[in-house]
């Protein structure tokens, strides 16, 4: 039976990525000898996806989507299995909006749900760890992705760490020398399409990260040695980095939430490796090594 999922973010980072793998093949190198509980043998997902948008383009999968306009919802989910959920960018509050979304996703017949949060929210958390919590209280079949921090924000364009590489050759944060699990969004998506459609729901939150805990500092010698600028790290107070992210137009609650983030970064919170990519994909989380060569083009000096 063909399944039909809405993904909400459909044009955003993993939203996009989700879209694709669901509607193509299954790719995935699985390895036969560890097949876990979340195994579903398949070499075609064949799935009907229809991607959330505010402005959706004309001749597309698109559908017009608000978090913030109701009337938007019950059109977006008609007919639907599975819901992506992807929280309103730069919304500090997202669970005003997206609790009563689940709601009425659940009166329309949707039964799986698979919420992207963050590594450094839990359940329970302010934001999107209230969701989280909603999403597991609410749903029959639900799975909950607490990715670290995207390897793509170094390289996506309007994105403030990519554009400070190219415009400043550094990187600015207030995390010190505490380090990250940086991870590959294809690997997000991987697992958020596992999630969506292994036939047994996996009724779990999953931390998903890369293969190794690396600070900024070691990005930045990284991006150095793959793309031929010189890259360097600088770590700000977090009054100061809360400035800066204000000043590149990202709301206020939210820029204080996100320099919060690299100041518990800087004390050891992000310090850590699971691996639930390659328990739930198969194959193994990508390296920060592989992704930069693969990307150094995107970094090189202008000419």
């Amino acid at each position: 039976m063909t399944m039909r999922f809405l993904i909400t973010g459909g044009t955003g980072t993993t939203g996009s990525r989700v879209a694709a793998a669901l509607t193509g093949p299954d790719t995935s190198e699985r390895n036969t000898s560890e097949r876990d509980t979340f195994e579903q043998d398949t070499s075609e997902r064949g799935a009907t996806v229809r991607l959330a948008s505010r402005t959706p383009a004309p001749g597309t999968r698109q559908v017009r989507f608000d978090w913030a306009d109701p009337a938007t919802h019950g059109p977006a989910l008609t007919g639907i299995d599975g819901v992506y959920l992807v929280p309103p960018v730069g919304d500090a509050e997202p669970s005003r909006l997206m609790v009563p979304f689940l709601e009425r996703a659940l009166d329309a017949g949707v039964r799986r749900f698979v919420l992207l949060s963050s590594s450094a929210i839990g359940e329970g958390d302010p934001g999107a760890g209230e969701v989280h919590q909603a999403v597991r209280e609410l749903t029959p079949e639900w799975a909950v992705l607490r990715p670290s921090w995207f390897m793509q924000n170094f390289v996506t364009p309007g994105h403030l760490q990519g554009d400070s590489i190219r415009t400043a050759n550094e990187v600015v944060t207030a995390t010190g020398q505490g380090r990250v699990a940086f991870v590959d969004a294809d690997d997000i998506a991987a697992v958020a399409v596992r999630a969506l459609t292994d036939e047994r729901p996996h009724n779990a939150a999953h931390l998903v990260t890369g293969p190794e805990a690396l600070s900024y500092t070691d990005i930045a010698e990284v991006i150095s040695k793959t793309s031929g600028r010189t890259v360097s790290h600088r770590s700000v107070p977090v009054a100061q980095l809360r400035e800066r992210l204000v000043a590149a137009g990202i709301p206020e609650a939210f820029a204080g939430a996100l320099a919060a983030m690299d100041d518990s970064i800087a004390h050891g919170s992000e310090d850590r490796v699971d691996p639930a990519v390659e328990r739930i994909t198969g194959r193994a989380a990508r390296s920060f090594a592989d992704f930069a060569a693969e990307n150094a083009a995107k970094w090189a000096p202008t000419p």
